[in-house]
């Protein structure tokens, strides 16, 4: 929608990684070498020790390839905010009543449940990152775009609005066919029942290996990821200071202005085909060829 001007000149962008994690933070590893568990060596709660966003690549990086931050515009500077702990510390306190293991973490000073980035482009657009780990909250990225003609929202609910009242379904199934990318179109069937979070891993490795193959540009490159993950230590500098703003660096040295935006189309590549491997274990899986 944003590369067919549906949305006009876009102005604001919004995610997050909101996502109850009381159950990850807290499954122990399973040997006394505490290499083997869900997380090693309990990293999820030591990293939580850190007042920054320790996360900020998940809701941002949809949010930049729709701006083409990096392709046209530039993330200039931000200023983060984070509030108080209102669970962690006491989560750990009750669950060392439970289990000796978590002794060891009690009296820990925890990060806050919410913490914000608001952050402002070259062009003078606006995006807010947020991210909460530790409340008991429906899982969300947001995913949220602001246009001078539309606005478009993932989580909670999907829905696209052109003015002040949003569409209803009818208009919204219509408006699914009519932007649709390419690669959905293609691969979106065959994806969900690979799966992998309901497929888009999936779309993800086709997308790569088909890039590798016919020699074309990442949709991320290091330049995106330097940018995105800048956020966590820039954000940790902000809060330190009373959410003073915090320039962010321009990795690619000026290379932004004449940088192509990401192509979606398929017009270039899209000939990885896919095959069934098939074997006395399970009725099918599909593997890229």
């Amino acid at each position: 929608m944003v590369r067919q001007g549906a949305f006009g000149n876009l102005i604001h962008g919004e995610g997050a990684y909101i996502h109850n994690l009381d159950y990850w933070h807290f499954n122990k590893p399973k040997d006394s070498e505490m290499t083997d568990g869900a997380y090693t060596k309990m990293w999820r709660l030591h990293e939580n020790k850190r007042k920054a966003n320790v996360y900020p690549t998940h809701g941002l990086g949809p949010i930049c390839q729709a701006m083409n931050i990096n392709r046209g515009d530039k993330m200039d500077y931000l200023t983060a905010m984070m509030g108080n702990d209102f669970t962690l510390k006491q989560r750990i306190a009750e669950k060392a009543k439970e289990d000796p293991f978590f002794e060891q973490f009690v009296g820990w000073e925890m990060r806050g449940n919410m913490d914000m980035q608001m952050i402002r482009t070259n062009k003078g657009r606006t995006i807010l990152i947020q991210h909460d780990i530790s409340s008991p909250r429906p899982y969300s990225r947001i995913h949220q775009l602001s246009g001078t003609k539309a606005f478009a929202q993932k989580y909670p609910l999907e829905q696209i609005a052109f003015g002040h009242e949003v569409v209803d379904e009818e208009k919204m199934k219509e408006l699914q066919e009519k932007y649709q990318p390419e690669i959905v179109k293609r691969m979106g069937e065959m994806a969900k029942q690979v799966g992998g979070h309901g497929g888009m891993d999936f779309m993800m490795d086709w997308r790569l290996i088909d890039c590798l193959r016919n020699g074309l540009p990442m949709d991320m490159d290091v330049y995106d990821a330097a940018a995105w993950s800048s956020i966590t230590p820039l954000s940790e500098w902000s809060i330190a200071n009373g959410s003073a703003p915090i320039e962010i660096p321009d990795f690619t040295r000026g290379k932004w202005q004449t940088n192509k935006p990401v192509d979606i189309t398929l017009n270039e590549g899209g000939t990885t085909q896919v095959r069934n491997l098939k074997n006395s274990d399970s009725e099918g899986q599909m593997n890229v060829k």
